[in-house]
């Protein structure tokens, strides 16, 4: 399943992203951590400040779904990590969407880039 556009312009436009993937137990949802997001190519796409020391990241590779909370909506979702050339173009919307920002040199370094993860909307609910 893909993303409306209206679905991704509301997420991105709202820039409150809340992540939780699942824990331990595949059925309780950790705690939802605030996150930026980028759309590239009609996909949604997070990172981990930390690399894949972040706790969240651990557990959305683990677990590979959870839900995230933004624009007002609560979506069920899958998580994927990405690699490749894709983070070249990911690098580039996040200059775009936060180039003012002190913490965008973090989450365009090489620590950042093989901590990410785009968020797939479940077709299940």
């Amino acid at each position: 399943m893909n993303w409306s556009q209206d679905e991704l312009s509301k997420i991105d436009e709202a820039d409150d992203l809340k992540i939780a993937p699942f824990r331990e137990d595949g059925i309780t949802y950790g705690t939802p951590t605030w996150i930026w997001e980028v759309v590239v190519d009609g996909s949604l796409y997070v990172r981990g400040y930390h690399g894949r020391r972040s706790r969240w990241y651990q557990a959305a590779v683990r677990q590979k779904a959870g839900r995230i909370i933004a624009a007002g909506v609560t979506r069920e979702v899958d998580f994927e990590p990405v690699e490749g050339s894709i983070n070249d173009r990911i690098d580039d919307a996040y200059r775009a969407k936060y180039g003012k920002s002190q913490y965008l040199a973090p989450m365009i370094s090489a620590q950042a880039r093989v901590a990410t993860v785009k968020i797939v909307p479940r077709e299940n609910f």
